[in-house]
Formats: C-alpha cells, sequence, structure tokens
C-alpha cells in the first residue's frame, strides 16, 4: 500500500459534489453529544448482508464542503434528484465496502515542541515518578529549554510532520497547547505555529495556551516562586497572548506540586475575562480537586481525571445533569505510558452520566502517540469501554469538548464533510487492529486529503 498526501485537498474537477457509495456501514453519530447509554449508540446505517452493491448499501453525499445525507445508496440518489442537485456534479469515491465514520478529533494535544525525552522510559523503570523527574528539572522543563531555542521554522516542519501522521491515522480536527515555553515569546511563537498550521492544513488546529504547564525555570529559585509566576501570567502574559489573537482557550495544568486549584481558580478566571474559555488539566497525578473546580467554573473540558476523587466525579456528575456538562478528557495512553497500575474510572464516568471524549496527549514525555485508533484499542482493552463508545469519544464529544459538536463530529445535513473511509467492515473493527494501517480514505471538507492506494 502506498501513502498519499494530497496538499489542500484533490478538488475532483471543480465539481461542487462529492458522492461516497459501497460502504458496508456508516456510524453518523447523529444527534449529538452521547452520554451514559447512549454512547453505545453510533447511528448505524448498514449494507444489507454483504452487498455493497445493491441500492440499499448506504452511502455519504456531500456539496460545497457539506454533509448533504446519508443513507441507503438508491434513496440517496432519489432525494438528491428530487431536491434538484444535478447527479453529474457529483465526484464518485468508492468506499470499497469499508467503513465510513466523522474525521476523528483529537481535543488534547502538545503538538508543538522540540527535543525527546526517550531518557524518562528508563527512570520510570528504576521507580522514579512523573513529580520527581519534574522536580530535578526533567519533563517538561527539559522540554521547555529545548523549545525555547528552536526556531519558528523548525516548530513548523515539527508540526507538519506529526499533522500528517495523526492524519494518516483518520484525525481531521485537533488542540494543540502551548506550554512549552513558559515565557512570553515563546509561548506567543507556539500559538502563532499552530494557527499557521491550522491555516495552512488539511488537518484543522486550535490552538489553547497553557502559560500555567509549570512554573518557568527562572522564578523556580524564588521563595514565592510559584506564587510570583501566577502574577506573571495573569498579569503580563495572558494580556499579551489575547492581544496576539491565536488561542480560544486557556488551560492550567492543576496538581498537587503544580499549581493549585485556588492559582487554577484565579488564573482560568482572569483568561475567561478576557475571552478565552476555560479547560483544564485535573487529577492526573493525586486528587488535587480539579474536577471540582472544573465544574465550579463551567470549564469546556476536565483533562487526564485518572485520581479523580470521589467528590469530584460527583461534582462533574450533578454539572452534567444540571445540563452545563464538563466533558471528561480521558487520556489511557498516559496511564499506559506511565506504566500506571490503576486506571482512569472512565466505565464510572459513563455509568454517572458524565459527557465522555477521547484524546492521545501527544507529547514527548507521557504519551509520545499520535494515533487516535490505538487509543481506542486501549480505552477497550483497560478501560473497558466498548468499540462504539469509543467511536463516539473521539468524535460527537471530542468536537463537544472543543465547543464544535455544531460543525464536526457526525455525519448530518449541515455538518462540515469530514470523514474517515476505514478498511474494516464495521466501526468494531478499528480498535480490534492496533497499530495497523487502516484508514483507506481521508475527506476534509469534502475534498480527498489522503488516500492510501495499492501499489
Amino acid at each position: 500500500m502506498a501513502l498519499r498526501l494530497i496538499q489542500g485537498g484533490r478538488a475532483s474537477d471543480g465539481m461542487p459534489g462529492l458522492l461516497i457509495e459501497h460502504a458496508s456501514e456508516v456510524a453518523t453519530l447523529a444527534g449529538g453529544v452521547r452520554t451514559g447509554s447512549r454512547m453505545d449508540d453510533v447511528g448505524v446505517v448498514s449494507a444489507p448482508g454483504s452487498d455493497v452493491s445493491h441500492e440499499a448499501a448506504p452511502a455519504v453525499a456531500c456539496w460545497e464542503g457539506r454533509i448533504l445525507a446519508a443513507g441507503p445508496h438508491g434513496e440517496l440518489l432519489r432525494a438528491l434528484e428530487g431536491s434538484g442537485y444535478p447527479i453529474a456534479r457529483f465526484a464518485r469515491l468508492d468506499a470499497g465496502g469499508g467503513t465510513i465514520t466523522p474525521g476523528l478529533i483529537d481535543p488534547h494535544t502538545h503538538l508543538l515542541f522540540a527535543g525527546s525525552r526517550e531518557g524518562e522510559l528508563v527512570l520510570r523503570q528504576r521507580g522514579a515518578d512523573y513529580l520527581e523527574i519534574l522536580q530535578a528539572g526533567g519533563g517538561i522543563l527539559s522540554t521547555v529549554t529545548a523549545t525555547r531555542a528552536a526556531t519558528e521554522d523548525d516548530l513548523v516542519d515539527h508540526g507538519r510532520r506529526w499533522l500528517a501522521e495523526m492524519l494518516s491515522h483518520g484525525t481531521t480536527t485537533v488542540e494543540a497547547k502551548s506550554g512549552y515555553g513558559l515565557d512570553l515569546p515563546t509561548e506567543l511563537r507556539l500559538l502563532e505555529v499552530a494557527h499557521r498550521l491550522g491555516k495552512e492544513g488539511p488537518v484543522e488546529v486550535l490552538p489553547t495556551w497553557l502559560g500555567a504547564h509549570a512554573v518557568a525555570p527562572e522564578f523556580r529559585a524564588r521563595p514565592d516562586g510559584t506564587e510570583a509566576f501566577v502574577r506573571y501570567l495573569i498579569e503580563e502574559q495572558l494580556p499579551g497572548v489575547v492581544a496576539q489573537g491565536r488561542a480560544r482557550f486557556a488551560d492550567v495544568f492543576c496538581e498537587r506540586g503544580v499549581f493549585s486549584p485556588e492559582q487554577a481558580r484565579r488564573i482560568l478566571q482572569a483568561a475567561a475575562r478576557l475571552g478565552l474559555a476555560p479547560r483544564l488539566h485535573a487529577d492526573e497525578l493525586a486528587p488535587s480537586g480539579g474536577a471540582e473546580l472544573a465544574a465550579e467554573l463551567g470549564a469546556m473540558s476536565a483533562d487526564h481525571l485518572a485520581a479523580t476523587s470521589q467528590a469530584g466525579i460527583d461534582a462533574l456528575a450533578a454539572a452534567a445533569g444540571a445540563g452545563h456538562p464538563v466533558i471528561a478528557v480521558v487520556l489511557p495512553s498516559v496511564d499506559w505510558f506511565l506504566m500506571h497500575e490503576e486506571t482512569t474510572p472512565a466505565r464510572t464516568f459513563i455509568d454517572r452520566s458524565i459527557p465522555v471524549a477521547l484524546a492521545t496527549d501527544f507529547n514527548p514525555g507521557t504519551s509520545p502517540i499520535p494515533s487516535l485508533p490505538l487509543i481506542m484499542t486501549l480505552a477497550c482493552l483497560s478501560l473497558k469501554l466498548t468499540p462504539s463508545e469509543a467511536l463516539a469519544a473521539m468524535t460527537i464529544n471530542a468536537a463537544a469538548a472543543l465547543g464544535i459538536a455544531e460543525d464536526v463530529g457526525s455525519i448530518e445535513a449541515g455538518r462540515q464533510a469530514d470523514l474517515a473511509i476505514w478498511n474494516v467492515p464495521t466501526h468494531r473493527q478499528i480498535p480490534y487492529w492496533p497499530a495497523a494501517d487502516i484508514v483507506r480514505t481521508v475527506v476534509k471538507r469534502g475534498r480527498v486529503v489522503l488516500e492510501r492506494a495499492a501499489v
């Protein structure tokens, strides 16, 4: 098989329509965010038996970058003609008996950085934990040193490489955090590069400011270092970030030994006053009060949650029950890569009707993993999600975690035509083949941007 990345997308000879046919299954995810038992319902339209040439086999129609409809092929064609769409203006795309899903959405990545930290794997094998490595100047701080020294061109090249890798696994939208600068010039450079890469495409990139990722090295020797750094973030860094206008969200690493809930509250409230929607790294290593804070602030998401307390779970469940859900963004690769015996209680979240999303947490230290299908496998094996729940968690629910569920994350009329076509007959086989290259074609805004074909 040969992989072809199509810069800018194939225009299909100028035809405004795209008809994807001969699929065995379409998982539409129509109908909004999934919670509780609904997470296991992905809105499947399937072929009768194994005959994908039959007029009842599912197809998807797009027009000018938007979804028109999904349904049985013959019925869909008749509906298009009845609505006045010229069938001759639709390019035909053969799904080859595969499965069509929305393009995958990664709502938590640390896309841009310099250097690598493979040495930490051996340190962890010898018993060092995450905070010990950080306090010794490793972890995030070692990446900060390398990233501050990187040029904008270095970061652009890095971002292009890994976005292409993510696209090859069916990802069409990512959130990209800053946080490996910790000083204003580098944070602005990271946000600018993320914005530039999103404009360049084909993967859509939503930048998040994470200046509160760790206390900057130049503040750490001061007796009041953490508090002084918090004041610097609020009084100097945030105004500069907002003036630049690239960041959509603000995030804080709320964790024992990093930033307390009180400090995180002050930072996120200051960011909200300046127009940045709050997100939160919460309860990754210990119960820190992060989940409770996310519920209190009405954050868009609370991410990690591997060590959330019962009070934190209750707070998230109460927020969901009151109609103000905070999306629980679960990162199973972190537990795996850090060799933690305990895993994130994702099943409990689902049972309590807390909306769950999945993400890679792509970063150089604790999850150097760009593949959302591999995250699906980990979620199924380690966290006991079903394949359908895992797919919902990285499509419509992931879109909700980024505030874009009205535009992407499902296959329904009016949504942006972001699609992945898989070389498997059902979505349940996506996590069944870990590390296999099973993406056949990726469509972004109605244009084919990646395809695998026989050589």
